[in-house]
């Protein structure tokens, strides 16, 4: 199985002095914040952000340098302290205690100071976007906050509604997950002053991987064998209605759909109902179905790298769509 530390590998340097780079900017004042922000900062996680930052602004600098420099830091910076900030405020809306396997900062410290941990996250990093005068790179990774925020509030709405879709699902997922990933890979190409159309290239290429990194992240929700870090069927417990279950739903005649959707309702008090409605998802094709659609966004990433020349680095990023593939964690 392909690593994460194999697709690192053309951009080990330059990755090694982003975490520098962040670490030089992300200090606070006080006792508290500074634990907090420590605690969330060291469980960043995968770093697959930074990564697709890094590696597509190898893959688009017009000469190859041993240095990517701190215009490309900063710009990973930007994309990166975006996804931590919108994780503490996710657990929050979610009520989650666990996050990567440890306490997450809301159950550690308590909501209300989770939220602000997160305010404080962002306003920073857009402190230190605009203090580097980078104005281009900083307009072009906002754009990404709209869609964080309207992805979570239509899932939240859909949710109370119960009016969830396979099109609302894959919209939400665009605007939760996909559009920062967009935006990772297309901010590599803009830091390094890439034509506007390679720029645009690099973000359908971001967005197509996003979607199959969290349509695969659905379905490890479903498989005992996953180590997300998180409990298993946590997405059940919570109501939510994801690809999956979506698949059987679609198939479903009304009586059948309606018992399915009675059965979800008892996930959040019932562990029968949990496991019930897992086996039955898997049973009927549900995770095989949900597999498909993502091997198909796949696809399209890798034939949106065609158009490079070959490279270590585009090598890399055809590496991380195996990956993303391949995950179980």
């Amino acid at each position: 199985m392909i690593t994460l530390d194999t697709i690192r590998k053309p951009v080990e340097a330059d990755l090694q002095a982003f975490d520098e780079f962040v670490a030089r900017q992300f200090t606070a004042e006080g006792d508290l914040l500074d634990e907090m922000l420590r605690y969330a900062l060291s469980s960043r996680g995968k770093g697959i952000r930074p990564t697709l930052v890094m590696l597509s602004a190898a893959m688009n600098a017009p000469q190859e340098t041993e240095r990517l420099g701190l215009r490309v830091s900063l710009a990973a910076m930007l994309v990166e302290m975006i996804h931590v900030a919108s994780l503490i405020h996710d657990d929050v809306i979610d009520e989650s205690s666990e996050r990567r396997g440890r306490a997450s900062v809301n159950a550690r410290w308590q909501s209300h100071k989770a939220v602000l941990l997160g305010d404080f996250i962002l306003a920073r990093n857009m402190n230190i976007g605009m203090s580097s005068g980078q104005y281009d790179i900083v307009a072009h990774v906002c754009s990404s906050l709209t869609a964080l925020c309207e992805g979570e509030i239509f899932q939240s709405d859909c949710a109370e509604k119960g009016t969830m879709t396979r099109q609302s699902y894959l919209d939400i997922i665009r605007k939760k997950t996909a559009s920062l990933l967009g935006t990772s890979a297309s901010v590599g190409a803009l830091a390094v002053r890439a034509p506007h159309e390679r720029v645009v290239l690099m973000r359908n290429f971001g967005e197509a991987l996003g979607m199959a990194f969290q349509i695969q992240d659905d379905i490890l929700d479903y498989s005992p064998a996953a180590h997300t870090g998180k409990p298993l069927n946590n997405d059940l417990r919570e109501g939510k209605i994801t690809l999956p279950l979506l698949a059987v739903l679609d198939r479903a005649g009304e009586e059948r759909r309606a018992e399915l959707l009675a059965l979800l309702a008892r996930c959040r008090e019932e562990e029968t109902a949990v496991e019930q409605l897992r086996t039955t998802v898997e049973r009927e094709g549900g995770l095989a179905a949900a597999a498909e659609v993502m091997q198909g966004y796949l696809k399209h990433a890798l034939d949106l790298l065609s158009s490079y020349e070959d490279s270590p680095f585009r090598t890399a990023l055809a590496n991380l769509c195996a990956y993303v593939a391949e995950r179980d964690r």
